[in-house]
Order: C-alpha cells, then structure tokens, then sequence
C-alpha cells in the first residue's frame, strides 16, 4: 500500500469516506451522523433542503475580522417575493462578501448583475470558490454576513428580475 501524505488512514474528513457516510445515510434513512477522531469532528445532518457538514475550517483573523459585512434584510420589513429569484449556495462552506477585509464587497443591494457577475466567495475544504449569478436583476437583500457557515442551497441574495 503506497502511503499518500495528503490521506490518512482512517482520517475521517477523507472526501470518499464522507460521500460514503452520506450514501450510508440516505440508504438508512439516517438523519444525523455525528464522528469524532481526536480532536478533529465531522457532523453530517440531513434537514429539508440538504446535508450539512458542520466541520469547517477555523476563520483566519483577519478574514473574521471584517471582509465586508453585507447588508441584511431589516427584521419587519415586508416583501413580496412571488417575484423574486433567490441566487442560492451551491455548496456548504463560508461565506465572504468581499475578496479579502481591504476589498469592497462583489456587490450590495441595488447593484445590477448579470449571469457572470461575481456575487461572492464560499471556501470550501480551503478552495475559494468565486460563485457567479447564473441569474440577471437588481440584488434587494443580501442574505449573509462575511464569515457565516454557509449551507447548499442556502439563500445568500434575493434579485428582483429584469
């Protein structure tokens, strides 16, 4: 067996051992798989819109720090969202408004955005992804915070339509 730096045996964040928790537990019907191995944990929970991987890795400190905050919707407001697009995470991780805490955000409420536009960065598995659009309109909320624990298929913007 050829010993792999990147892999340790019996690690539990091995990406193929958590794909294989998760057929484990759509096979089983299983709602919540909780592992710990020293002091490392790995926390699989399927709800109504997905599994969620609650180990992320630790903020750096500057990017807890700041990052641009990105505005939130105010608590009372009321909003018709019949014909709102929400532009969604594609993928469980953290959120960042902005490229780096100097930076300003990709976008706040009011701006234009088109397909490509960058609308924001979610590290994943220490990858940032720079995630796009993939819809047209004026960004009307912003959903997240720089730094939140970000889930699949979570709303991070609400657009009005063109």
């Amino acid at each position: 067996m050829s010993s792999n730096p990147a892999t340790i045996p019996g690690d539990v964040f091995d990406v193929r051992k958590v794909r294989k928790f998760i057929e484990l537990m759509n096979e089983h019907d299983l709602s919540e798989i909780d592992l710990r191995q020293g002091d490392q944990r790995i926390r699989l929970r399927r709800g109504p819109e997905a599994v969620t991987v609650a180990a992320m890795p630790a903020l750096s400190p500057a990017m807890a720090a700041g990052g641009g905050g990105g505005e939130r919707k105010p608590a009372g407001a009321a909003v018709d969202d019949s014909k709102a697009t929400f532009i969604r995470s594609p993928m469980v991780g953290t959120y960042y408004a902005a490229a780096n805490p100097d930076s300003p955000s990709f976008v706040k409420v009011g701006d234009h955005v088109g397909p490509e536009t960058t609308v924001c960065i979610i590290e994943a598995m220490k990858v940032f992804n720079e995630i796009p659009a993939e819809c047209a309109g004026r960004i009307t909320a912003v959903l997240a915070q720089s730094g939140d624990a970000i889930e699949f298929n979570k709303p991070l913007f609400r657009v009005e339509p063109d």
